[in-house]
């Protein structure tokens, strides 16, 4: 099929209250990497309530333009509206593939648009390539439960979506001053075509573990035994306090009741890339592997010298974690006195 009007690769940089989610930049990565790839220019799409710097922003990571939708009804998420809104620009400018985070807005308004324009929509990649030839996407993701790696392709539609973890892929580097075109798009939605209303907002704990922006992340799993090693006083949590790190858990945790969901590395929980990743007590199942691929140092800590998280550890521990752990709180208290 002949696809000749389809041009560009656009990144969907969400905002809500004015202010953009990080994955939206991080997909500036990869976007930029397969633009050059076959030659076309990267689009930034922003939608919001007043957004233009968010637009500059995204121009100064890497991207050569940007399309801006702005009016009030975009300053909180709504389903209708910022479907309405992108479903309006890709008709206008027909782009060959869209990239979207893969944030609870993400997954929601990514399948809505994707299923409005008859395409189709890979959810959750890990990977993105593209073939040179034919144009189209290489969407790697897990299936099977992560037991193994597909890549999907959608060679009879267009535009082409997907959406990616947040955390899987690292913000390009920032470049002052950078200057591309900015079109703003006159697109507005009646407030009888959005059917929802934001009635309240309630900060759940999820908005204070925010694991995909965490520099460093001390994670525990079963190997902790209980619900104690993660509140003060306990190991998990005094070490990611003398390190200001963001507390992890295996799902393994998770699901014991030991901790929050919030707190949850991993394949059904977040997928994140932190300078350092300590896991404590953590077996290191090929789903909590595919959640911390994007880290840079990973430290294992546990007393099975077999246990498969030594395979992906830059430093292994094996030894008891209760035993492990306090002498390194109290020399790092040493270092920072």
């Amino acid at each position: 099929m002949g696809f000749e009007e389809y041009k560009n690769i656009w990144v969907f940089i969400e905002t809500e209250e004015n202010a953009p989610k990080n994955v939206g930049f991080e997909l500036l990565n990869p976007g930029r990497q397969l633009a050059d790839k076959i030659g076309c220019k990267l689009v930034a799409l922003v939608v919001g309530g007043k957004v233009e710097d968010v637009a500059k922003k995204a121009i100064e990571y890497g991207a050569d333009e940007a399309v801006v939708v702005e009016g009030d009804e975009y300053y909180e998420y709504s389903t209708d509206a910022f479907a309405i809104a992108i479903e309006t620009a890709l008709a206008k400018y027909k782009p060959s593939a869209l990239f979207i985070g893969a944030t609870n807005n993400g997954r929601d308004v990514g399948p809505r648009v994707a299923c409005d324009v008859n395409t189709g929509l890979t959810a959750d990649c890990t990977s993105l390539d593209i073939d040179v030839e034919t144009g189209n996407m290489l969407w790697t993701r897990p299936a099977f439960g992560g037991n193994l790696m597909a890549t999907i392709q959608c060679p009879d539609n267009r535009p082409q979506l997907g959406t990616v973890r947040p955390g899987v892929f690292k913000k390009p580097e920032l470049v002052e001053g950078k200057e591309g075109k900015i079109t703003v798009e006159d697109i507005h939605v009646p407030a009888e075509k959005i059917r929802t209303k934001i009635l309240d907002r309630v900060k759940e704990v999820a908005e204070a573990v925010n694991l995909q922006e965490a520099e460093i992340i001390v994670s525990g799993g079963r190997g902790c035994g209980g619900p104690e090693p993660y509140v003060e006083g306990g190991v998990i949590y005094e070490l990611a306090q003398v390190l200001g790190a963001t507390v992890g858990a295996s799902r393994a945790a998770v699901d014991a009741g030991w901790i929050a969901h919030a707190h949850q590395v991993g394949q059904t929980g977040k997928t994140v890339g932190p300078k350092l990743y300590i896991a404590c007590g953590i077996s290191g199942a090929i789903q909590h592997l595919a959640g911390i691929a994007g880290a840079d140092y990973v430290v294992a800590i546990n007393k099975d010298p077999d246990a498969p998280i030594f395979d992906a550890a830059d430093y292994a521990v094996v030894g008891d974690l209760f035993k492990v752990i306090p002498p390194v709180i109290e020399e790092i208290k040493k270092l920072q006195a």
